[in-house]
């Protein structure tokens, strides 16, 4: 009725046709108040959403400030229903709030992680330092959407319990309250089915309301089995709206416009019935209460779709936006910006494919009974015109273009947390804005901007914030280069709301938490990744209690393995402290310490192990001589190689081990040719037994096959160890040697098959050609070439 005081209008969250449909109706109602379905502990920020600089998609987050991690996002595109219901009510100064049951309700429990999107549960929960676990609903927008795959309704929507029967529509109304209406309608799903009946909609907007409410009226009739945690949860929040309606009804209003998911129309209608207030409050009878906050923070579409796992998405954010910015024209500027997308990739798209494009769409529209051309008309024409049946191009053109990378905007003086103001200031001053684009950038260590910038990309890191992966080292030379691969997700503004308890800005937090984390090392392993960590994001008084932290831990630490272990990091930090100029004050003093003690100890820490001690011991040895090459400096590496000498001469080491501590003697030409061939024909003796000289091999030869491609002498002697091996001696080494050729590369293991198949004396080097392989015939046809490019002419017996 017009003249009544309440006006409810169900949409479908994130839906251009009910945008469209609800600002035409807004517009003939003109509300004295609008109510949206949304969480009332963000009210204060309403009218923020009509800043200039708020540019979606951009969500609302909803968090506990003593428990960061129990958060929601509530997300709007500019094409949402109940972004377009706030921005009319702002523009027009009429007053507008949130109707929903506040996240302050929600209980806090301990032992769920939490879900950061609507009716999301698996999708990744940021984790931040001190981050604690929120309850299963803290489902961001609940108010927010449908169900995954649902085209209209609500996204608290319960799911499915385990044991649904999937042929028995009444209880899938409760999951997906419109798939009932597509099948019956002769639809495949809700989503077709919405799109046809609303988004695509050319007729009167005014009937639309109308219709979903009494569809969702005949829905909800129908039983559904309904999970008893969620059938409470959604009693408890369509009560909550009822009160906030009935207080809105006694301030006077008298023209109340209702903006909400189209499941939960009917149960608003009887927000003035009789005992319904009375009913509500026992509803809502000893709800919790916690202390929330709440900020806008940007989003991106790929965030939007319901790809991403978020419940209450649509398939195609960038089509909708298209959809929304031009209904008639959308089909054309699709295909037009496709044909721009390919060509910027080098690949043919004309305006002669634009036209035929849009031409197959149309007729495929008017094949299918539609009245306007959707966007399945338009990929499948796009696909079979632009793309040529290429699932590449298609691929590129649905992730652009249906998907879409748009990430919204915040303005600055928007209330946020101090370290989200402190990362938008440096990323302005840096000039290194987010986006949520993947993008690779090439740091040069040596200019100051980027050196900040790497400071900056580490500090997050420590804060759990992954803004950037490192993806290794750059196009320079040396260390003075990082890459860096760089993509901005919406859910980092969570572990920076979390991280704020460690201080106001970047620098502070990250080096409280790097405090904490040392605090708690289990290990000098762990206390030494800690401090590189630090020195890469320019942490001075991190780094300095890190590396008193590292002294002391040190000094008492007997095992060599544990030392070994901890050394390359430690290296690493020299290393940087020359390149980026960051003092490192005692970490040399605190390395002579340790190489000294490993080389002491080495020996009787390759004693007595098994085989998965040994393979441990030999990555260890690897990095460990790695390391010190690294650093190069000549008394590390006399101790060092002394220490594998006194190893590879220590009876009882195992094999593996034992071989390469004498692989890194060869590398670093610790022995002559003599020496070399009086260990290796020792080792390889018909004294020692099969395993213990295949696990030498296989220390010796391991990740190195060129190795014993190029060293004839190497060559000689396991050929030679090979064939004096008894048949059950060579059943026990077989799985050795298979194991060490699995190591080497394919072009490796084809070049020792070619060199064991010429067999025979030729086979302890290369072998050179002979008569029966110079084709006569083959190379004169090679000559006229060879004498044309050298400009010479050729002797006429040989043109003959």
């Amino acid at each position: 009725m017009a003249d009544a005081p309440v006006h409810l209008f169900g949409i479908r969250h994130h839906g251009p046709g009910s945008a469209r449909s609800l600002r035409a109706a807004l517009e003939r109602l003109s509300p004295d108040a609008v109510l949206v379905e949304g969480p009332p502990d963000a009210d204060d920020l309403l009218p923020g959403a009509g800043h200039a600089g708020l540019e979606p998609p951009v969500a609302i987050l909803v968090y506990a400030p003593d428990r960061p991690r129990h958060a929601t996002f509530y997300p709007f595109a500019r094409y949402s229903p109940e972004w377009v219901a706030i921005r009319f009510a702002l523009e027009r100064g009429v007053p507008v709030r949130f109707m929903d049951l506040p996240f302050a309700h929600r209980p806090v429990e301990a032992d769920v992680a939490p879900a950061v999107e609507a009716d999301a549960p698996d999708a990744p929960a940021p984790e931040g330092p001190g981050a604690d676990p929120a309850p299963r609903d803290a489902r961001p927008a609940g108010s927010q959407g449908p169900a995954a795959g649902d085209a209209a309704g609500d996204a608290d929507e319960p799911d499915e319990p385990d044991d649904h029967d999937p042929d028995d529509d009444d209880g899938a109304l409760a999951g997906d309250p419109l798939g009932a209406l597509a099948r019956a309608a002769g639809f495949s799903d809700g989503e077709r089915w919405w799109h046809h009946v609303v988004e695509g909609r050319r007729g009167d907007d005014a009937l639309v309301f109308a219709a979903v409410a009494e569809a969702m009226a005949a829905l909800r009739e129908s039983p559904a089995r309904v999970p008893p945690d969620d059938a409470r949860h959604e009693a408890r929040r369509e009560a909550y709206m009822r009160k906030t309606l009935r207080a809105a009804l006694k301030e006077g209003f008298q023209r109340i416009a209702v903006v909400c998911g189209a499941y939960h129309v009917p149960a608003l209608a009887a927000a003035t019935a009789r005992g319904a207030a009375s009913a509500d409050a026992e509803t809502l009878a000893d709800l919790p209460r916690i202390k929330t906050a709440a900020v806008w923070v940007p989003w991106t579409y790929g965030r939007l779709a319901t790809a991403s796992g978020y419940g209450a998405g649509v398939p195609s954010p960038a089509w909708y936006d298209l959809l929304w910015s031009d209904r008639d024209g959308a089909a054309v500027a699709f295909a037009v910006a496709a044909a721009r997308l390919l060509r910027a990739e080098d690949l043919d798209a004309s305006s002669a494919h634009v036209i035929e494009t849009v031409r197959l769409a149309e007729a495929l529209a008017a094949l299918r009974g539609y009245g306007a051309v959707g966007l399945d008309e338009l990929l499948d024409a796009t696909r079979s015109v632009l793309c040529g049946g290429d699932p590449a191009p298609m691929a590129l053109v649905h992730r652009r273009l249906v998907v879409g990378e748009r990430l919204g905007g915040v303005p600055d003086d928007a209330p946020t947390s101090p370290l989200q103001r402190d990362l938008a200031a440096q990323q302005k001053r840096l000039r290194l804005p987010p986006s949520a684009v993947e993008k690779v950038h090439d740091l040069d260590l040596r200019q100051p901007t980027d050196l900040a910038r790497s400071h900056l990309l580490h500090r997050l890191r420590l804060l759990d914030v992954p803004w950037g992966e490192p993806a290794g080292q750059g196009a320079g030379k040396g260390t003075f280069h990082e890459l860096w691969k760089l993509a901005w997700k919406p859910e980092f503004a969570l572990p920076l709301v979390e991280a704020g308890r460690y201080g106001n800005t970047l620098a502070d937090a990250a080096g409280a938490v790097a405090a904490e984390r040392a605090a708690s090392a289990d290990g000098l392993a762990t206390l030494t990744s800690m401090l590189e960590r630090a020195l890469l994001a320019d942490l001075p008084a991190a780094v300095e209690a890190l590396v008193a932290a590292v002294h002391r831990r040190a000094a008492v630490g007997a095992d060599a393995a544990q030392l070994m272990d901890a050394l390359p990091p430690l290296v690493q930090v020299i290393r940087y402290g020359d390149v980026r100029k960051t003092p490192v004050t005692g970490v040399d003093a605190v390395v002579d310490a340790m190489v000294a003690r490993i080389a002491v100890g080495l020996p009787s820490a390759c004693l007595s192990l098994d085989d998965d001690a040994a393979e441990a011991l030999f990555e260890h040895l690897v990095a460990m001589d790695r390391a010190l090459v690294l650093l190069a400096r000549p008394d590390h590496l006399e101790a060092w190689r002394g220490a594998l000498l006194r190893v590879v001469d220590l009876p009882g080491v195992h094999g593996v081990v034992a071989g390469r501590a004498f692989r890194l003697l060869l590398d670093a030409k610790a022995f002559g040719p003599e020496e070399t061939e009086r260990r290796l024909r020792f080792a390889l003796s018909s004294g020692v037994e099969p395993a213990e000289a295949g696990a030498f091999l296989e220390g010796l030869l391991a990740d190195s096959g060129l190795l014993l491609v190029h060293d004839t002498a190497l060559w000689g002697h396991v050929d030679a160890w090979l064939a004096d091996l008894s048949p059950e001696a060579f059943v026990v080494a077989l799985p050795l040697l298979r194991r060490t050729l699995a190591t080497f590369t394919s072009a490796e293991r084809r070049q020792l098959g070619e060199r064991a198949t010429r067999g025979g004396p030729a086979a302890t080097g290369p072998r050179g050609p002979t008569e029966h392989d110079f084709d006569e015939g083959r190379a004169a046809r090679v000559l006229p070439v060879l004498a044309t490019l050298l400009g010479v002419t050729l002797p006429t017996e040989v043109r003959s």
